[in-house]
């Protein structure tokens, strides 16, 4: 590879090595990552000023390019750690205590297990940037946990069942699914609001794109609320009867219910039927989880199966056979975890298939009711019947966070800035579909366009000619006369010019509409000749 430099007329050729090479091509790479799309088409443009605006601005969106490329990478972390084994070593056998023993202090800091034997079993949620942790008891326990330095910032008891619990934009507010109706609680525990058209929730879920809450309860009604301005933005009969599988699918907004007759169906609130049904299992639907680039789903059913689709073609792409699963959660990595009883099993894709990678159990008698991975952390929130755990998976989160998008050491002053941003680009509902890069394209006409008069005229002479080349069977004495040979021709172009009704039709349609008052009184019979106007 040459690179050419010019400097004063004189021409010098710079050699580079394969690894300085290999380095470039790195960094184009990772360019064109953070250019995001093609630069504007500056030739077809004919204002000068605008042109020289266009491309001063190119210049600098180019530079800020290449510096992000650099700074992703000589300072950020090449890729996150995995567990490595040697010779006939497992990577599954290795225990957390194996694990505690190697890590640095922080990272020690996230193994722990909170016992609550009266309040359980319970169910986790983390905001977007893994600061914080809410924990919901099914007797009516909640707790606003900061896993940063592990301070417990607030805990209510409700004093009623808790089904569910989700945080909002962020964890200022957060929502409970309760015994009859969900109810909005601020950060310090104060109840905002109570959503009784819902009615008893079993699941809720946070579209936090666009700013819907929506939550499905117990007869099978999916529900919307836009969460800005307080309205229902839809409110959906399933038909498909009680479920409490439920997940957002994190690509397009798509909301997915697992059934009991082994059905997945995906809905948007601008419709009332489902966009997608899908027959995932013989039996009922257990739980489901999303890949986080939103092309991969997992299913498991009570057949102790756990299958893997690709939602690009609605396809199965792997069965594991011979694990049942309650709940299965995805890392920002793509490591998929999956819970049943006291156990917990994480599954790896570093094959290209989903293997064993890593295994957990928990002390006898804990019933494992929810998992879930925290962001930007290689740890996973375990909440069960005694209380809730929390273990270390190497791998399994991203090492790199985008403080614009998720920032865990964000300021209130941020926070606030970036509460603005967000309601500023806040998607309307209509924009929840199935394949999101169709918004902002053209949609293809449904009309065929009319071909024109000459276009028309030369496929109905080709037609004409084609019907006079037809051989006519030759036919027994008496039925082959030259005569009816000529009027069966003619039968035959009559019948291909009948056709092209339309043109002749639309002639005569313009010589009604555009005739004189001479044509008009042609038009009449001879009694009423003369009651037409004459100029």
């Amino acid at each position: 590879m040459e690179v050419a430099l010019e400097d004063n007329n004189l021409m010098e050729k710079v050699v580079l090595t394969p690894d300085e090479q290999e380095m470039d091509v790195e960094l184009e790479a990772k360019e064109k990552k953070y250019l995001r799309g093609e630069g504007a088409n500056l030739e077809t443009l004919k204002d000068k000023k605008l042109k020289t605006q266009l491309a001063s601005r190119e210049k600098l969106y180019g530079k800020s390019a290449k510096a992000a490329a650099k700074i992703e990478k000589w300072l950020l972390p090449a890729s996150a750690g995995y567990l490595e084994t040697d010779g006939l070593e497992k990577t599954w056998r290795i225990k957390q205590t194996d694990i505690a023993k190697e890590v640095d202090i922080l990272s020690s800091r996230n193994q722990y297990d909170i016992v609550l034997p009266d309040f359980g079993p319970y169910k986790l949620d983390f905001t977007a940037s893994g600061r914080h942790m809410l924990a919901g008891g099914r007797k009516g326990h909640l707790a606003l946990v900061d896993m940063m330095n592990m301070n417990l910032i607030k805990e209510i008891q409700v004093r009623e069942t808790v089904r569910d619990v989700a945080f909002l934009h962020n964890d200022q507010f957060f929502a409970a699914a309760q015994k009859k109706y969900a109810y909005i609680y601020g950060r310090d525990g104060t109840e905002l609001h109570c959503l009784k058209e819902r009615g008893p929730v079993a699941r809720l879920r946070f579209l936090k794109n666009h700013f819907l809450l929506a939550s499905v309860n117990k007869i099978g009604q999916l529900h919307y609320q836009d969460v800005t301005y307080g309205d229902m933005v839809a409110s959906i009969r399933t038909g498909k009867g009680r479920t409490d599988v439920m997940e957002v699918n994190p690509y397009n907004g798509v909301v997915a219910l697992g059934h009991s007759g082994g059905t997945v169906t995906m809905w948007k609130p601008t419709s009332q039927a489902p966009l997608v049904q899908m027959q995932c299992h013989p039996g009922p639907v257990s739980s489901l989880a999303f890949h986080p680039n939103g092309h991969l789903m997992a299913t498991s059913g009570k057949e102790r199966k756990v299958k893997i689709w690709d939602l690009r073609k609605f396809e199965e792409v792997q069965t594991i056979h011979g694990f049942h699963a309650k709940t299965l959660s995805f890392s920002q990595k793509g490591l998929l975890a999956a819970g049943t009883g006291s156990f917990v099993q994480v599954l790896g894709d570093s094959s290209g298939a989903y293997s064993r990678y890593m295994s957990h159990s928990m002390v006898k008698g804990y019933q494992i009711e929810k998992v879930m991975f925290r962001p930007y952390e290689d740890v996973l929130g375990i909440g069960h019947s005694m209380g809730w755990s929390s273990v270390l998976i190497p791998g399994s989160g991203e090492p790199n966070f985008d403080s614009w998008v998720a920032n865990p050491f964000e300021t209130s002053k941020q926070r606030r800035e970036k509460e603005v941003h967000l309601l500023l680009d806040k998607l309307p509902p209509e924009t929840i579909m199935l394949d999101p890069s169709k918004i902002g394209a053209m949609r293809p006409s449904r009309r065929k366009e009319k071909p024109t008069r000459g276009e028309v005229e030369a496929e109905k002479e080709v037609a004409i000619e084609a019907a006079k080349s037809v051989e006519m069977k030759k036919k027994t004495k008496g039925r082959n006369k030259p005569s009816k040979r000529t009027k069966k021709k003619k039968e035959l172009v009559e019948n291909v010019k009948r056709t092209f009704p339309e043109q002749e039709h639309s002639a005569a349609g313009k010589k009604r509409r555009i005739g004189g008052e001479d044509d008009a009184a042609a038009e009449l019979p001879a009694c009423l000749k003369r009651f037409a106007r004459t100029n």
